[in-house]
């Protein structure tokens, strides 16, 4: 009996001097065992070919499909043909990862929801008081060769201004926790969860989230990528914000329309924004991301709000011990299951 096949699509961890090695999955093998076979997406020297013809042919016959970046997708799924048994995302959101398809074919597909809350919300705090400390124009001033303690502005006391928190799950609750401590008011706008939720963070819950843009002078995005909330904080909705608010986005790329935020920030409707995901990924391949890129009144990271070793390292053994798992049909109560449960598993 051949051994089960595990397709990890595009993992980064393999990548080692710009070339993947399968020696790094170590991890992995320790778990899984010998008796599973791990098979990488390919590689081109420079990223990994996820939307080439070549992963649909590494795909072929595979037992497990392990997604990062990559989309699932028809094609994929049957290249990948009627002996695949689960769909594995290794990181939180699922936007690629397709739920309706899946669900559709029967599928079962997971995430790991919560292997990064500490990253992403001290992220979130170090992008936010950047920008209200003018972190980022003072350290170019004065690498610039000039000293000026009122270079970036003069900033307020953040004891007196209002954070405004959309969406309030996980990282929304741990971001009202640690960054709530240096506002003088939290507002949280989630029409998911309860208004009592927010009080026992410290937080006041919202009706509407024009409200929440209108009373906020620290804006930080928490809610997940659907059809409702793509491009939620357009040209329409930056028009309500504050002109000396910040807008922070360690979430979903796509829940900012790039060429609305670059109206705000040229107008002065806002002052500024701090980004660490974007759509594409990598703003450089879309124009409309470039002048935001450039503006003074901007601080960006290069989406690693989740990144640190103990994140990384856990959600590897996390995602190889679900795969292990359903491989061996012990399915029952695992953490992250996105597609519906099938009652007769």
């Amino acid at each position: 009996m051949s051994r089960p096949r595990v397709l990890y699509t595009d993992p980064p961890w393999l990548v080692e001097d710009g070339r993947p090695d399968p020696a790094l999955a170590t991890v992995e093998r320790e778990v899984l065992g010998p008796d599973v076979e791990l098979v990488f997406g390919p590689h081109d020297g420079t990223k990994y070919l996820t939307t080439d013809a070549q992963m649909l042919e590494r795909a072929a016959g595979i037992d497990v499909l392990v997604v990062y970046r990559t989309q699932v997708t028809e094609e994929l799924l049957d290249a990948a043909g009627k002996g695949l048994r689960v769909v594995v995302r290794q990181g939180v959101g699922v936007d690629n990862l397709n739920a309706a398809l899946l669900t559709d074919r029967g599928l079962p597909a997971y995430n790991v929801p919560d292997y990064c809350v500490d990253e992403v919300s001290t992220h979130t705090a170090a992008l936010a008081l950047a920008l209200e400390r003018q972190v980022v124009p003072q350290h170019r001033t004065l690498v610039g060769g000039t000293f000026d303690i009122y270079a970036g502005g003069t900033p307020h006391r953040t004891n007196r201004r209002a954070l405004g928190i959309v969406g309030f799950g996980r990282i929304g609750r741990a971001v009202a926790r640690r960054l709530g401590a240096f506002y003088g008011q939290v507002l949280v706008y989630d029409p998911y969860v309860g208004r009592d939720l927010a009080e026992g963070y410290g937080a006041l819950a919202v009706d509407t989230l024009e409200e929440l843009l209108a009373q906020s002078d620290l804006v930080t995005l928490h809610c997940p990528l659907t059809p409702q909330t793509e491009s939620l904080i357009d040209e329409a909705a930056l028009r309500h914000m504050k002109p000396g608010a910040y807008l922070v986005n360690a979430a979903r790329g796509r829940l900012v329309d790039p060429e609305g935020l670059r109206r705000a920030l040229d107008g002065g409707w806002i002052a500024g924004a701090g980004l660490d995901v974007f759509s594409p990924e990598n703003p450089h391949q879309d124009p409309r991301w470039h002048p935001v890129l450039a503006h003074p009144s901007v601080v960006v990271t290069s989406h690693r709000a989740f990144l640190s070793e103990e994140a990384e390292a856990s959600s590897r053994r996390r995602v190889a011990e679900l795969v292990r798992a359903e491989l061996e049909g012990r399915t029952h109560g695992l953490v992250g299951r996105v597609t519906p449960p099938d009652p007769g598993r």
